[in-house]
Parts: C-alpha cells; sequence; structure tokens
C-alpha cells in the first residue's frame, strides 16, 4: 500500500492542530513526566492524573521520592493498576536520578532508557512533555491512528515510531503524540470510529472506505 508523501501527512497535522490548538498542549518538570508516563501505563488518565497530583503534593521531586518509605508511595498510588511494582520502580529511578544526575532527568533518550522500566515511549514523552525537544511518543492512539489514516503500515508501536519520523516532518515531531491522542479520545475511537465527524477522514485512507462503502 502507497504509504502518503510528506505534502499530504502536513495538510493532516495543520488540518488537526486547527482541531486542538497547540496552545492546548501540557508541559511539565521533565521528572514529573515521567512519574506521571510510568503511571499512566495500563490505567485510564482520569484515574493517572489525580493519582500524579497527590503523589507531587506529598513528595515533589526526585530527592522527596528518593527518600519516601515505599509503604507511603503505595499507599498514595494505589488507585493506578500494578501500584506496587510502580511504586517501588518510582522511588528507584528517583534514586539513581539523585545518585548519578544530581536530582535532574537527563536530556538523553539512550539514558533515560537506561533507567529501570523506561522503554522508548516514556522517554520520547520526557522528551517531548519535559523538555520540548522533538520526539515522537508512540502509545495505542498514535498507532492506531497511524495506520488509520494511512501514514504507515506496521503491526508495533516500535515500528510506527521509527517509520513516523520517515513520514512526518521533524518540525511536527513534538505535536503528533499530543494530536492523535485527543483525536483518537474525541473522534477515532478504537471502536465505531465517529468518521462521519472527521475533519480529516478525506485524506484517511479508513474513511475514504468507509465513505465508499
Amino acid at each position: 500500500m502507497r504509504r502518503k508523501n510528506w505534502k499530504e501527512t502536513s495538510q493532516i497535522v495543520k488540518r488537526l492542530r486547527i482541531l486542538y490548538p497547540p496552545d492546548a498542549f501540557r508541559r511539565s518538570d521533565p521528572f514529573r513526566v515521567l512519574v506521571s508516563t510510568i503511571l499512566s501505563q495500563r490505567t485510564n488518565d482520569k484515574i493517572t492524573y489525580p493519582t500524579a497530583e497527590s503523589l507531587f503534593a506529598a513528595f515533589p521531586d526526585a530527592p522527596a521520592l528518593a527518600g519516601a518509605p515505599l509503604s507511603k508511595i503505595e499507599g498514595i498510588v494505589r488507585p493506578v493498576n500494578y501500584y506496587k511494582t510502580k511504586a517501588e520502580r518510582i522511588r528507584e529511578i528517583a534514586r539513581i536520578v539523585v545518585k548519578d544526575f544530581d536530582g535532574k532527568m537527563p536530556r538523553s533518550r539512550k539514558k533515560m532508557c537506561g533507567l529501570p522500566g523506561v522503554g522508548p515511549k516514556t522517554a520520547n514523552c520526557v522528551l517531548v512533555f519535559g523538555f520540548g525537544i522533538p520526539a515522537i511518543p508512540v502509545d495505542t492512539h498514535v498507532h492506531r491512528i497511524s495506520n488509520r489514516i494511512g501514514l504507515v503500515h506496521t503491526k508495533e508501536p516500535e515500528q510506527t515510531e521509527l517509520v513516523l519520523k520517515k513520514a512526518v516532518p521533524r518540525k511536527y515531531w513534538i505535536e503528533i503524540n499530543e494530536l492523535f491522542v485527543r483525536h483518537g479520545q474525541e473522534i477515532c475511537k478504537p471502536i465505531k470510529p465517529e468518521c462521519g465527524k472527521c475533519q480529516i477522514r478525506k485524506m484517511c485512507d479508513y474513511g475514504i472506505n468507509q465513505n465508499s462503502i
């Protein structure tokens, strides 16, 4: 199947930017982005955000979390799935950040991926939402929507990231995750996507096929 060219991809991104203005994008402290991303794994955003806020209210940074009793961290993050594993991992990461990086998150994706349990998606989230450095975090929304539109034809998120970096102009990388996540939550849902309401359906392989049925 033909993959869309840069001009077509740019038109899609520009249309999504109108629907979901960039000024609404989140920016936060890099360490907090890392912790929030870990908490969000296999957990709904409605649970993740308030849990993260409660954790930061008690332990606002890496030094505070590094010295926190594990039982207290577990008690705060209990609402998220796999809370015991995440609590232990978060404290371990905090201790490494304090010991090896003077309490500040490294800006290097390679160094971030060297932290316990931190993979490419989590590291990319920190680069984008913490440092404002171009990267493409690929979660389920980005993987699903990229394939539906026809930007990529991949089976695994890791493959999707590599192909998107070739398919999408670098100047748009920092926006892709937020745009696709919001579009996936509001219109391009996993089951029964609302193609009739979609503003990019004429540029989307899936949307064009639905219109032809």
